[in-house]
């Protein structure tokens, strides 16, 4: 979505890393959006290390209601969380944040993944990422789990 495409009633989330902008998380999730003609988008946040933690810090009292993490800060998420999933507990991973009551929750999609697919080892690396930007997608903004449209999104 260009930014002038951007209207008072599209639905917004983040995505913050060190290139977040051009990242292929950023690319596949407003790809699935869409796809399915959902009027949303993720915003990128491009920081350095120096940036993450007052970024994370405010994030309670900010308007952002949704954050992807990219694979650089996602161990560091752990500690800005007031809540995890089991799956982030158990990988020491957050992939996505959602700002609740001002509490911080923080989530890995791996498990799900793995109850998607019958045979996650047939998947390169470009596949799994485009499934968890379906899932989490499908998460906030009801779209549609369409194996089918993973090549096109790739």
């Amino acid at each position: 979505m260009r930014p002038e495409e951007i209207k008072p009633d599209t639905k917004l989330c983040t995505i913050i890393g060190y290139n977040a902008q051009t990242g292929d998380r950023r690319r596949y999730f407003n790809k699935i959006l869409k796809s399915n003609g959902i009027n949303a988008t993720a915003i990128a946040l491009n920081i350095k290390d120096e940036h993450f933690h007052i970024t994370m810090e405010s994030l309670p009292h900010s308007k952002v209601k949704k954050m992807i993490i990219e694979p650089e800060f996602q161990e560091q998420a752990l500690n800005y969380c007031d809540e995890l999933n089991e799956r982030a507990k158990v990988r020491g991973l957050v992939g996505f944040v959602e700002v609740i009551d001002g509490k911080i929750y923080g989530y890995n999609l791996d498990v799900d993944i793995d109850d998607l697919v019958d045979n996650p080892e047939f998947f390169d690396e470009k596949m799994i990422l485009a499934i968890r930007m379906m899932l989490l997608a499908q998460r906030w903004y009801d779209a549609k789990i369409d194996m089918d449209i993973i090549p096109t999104i790739i």
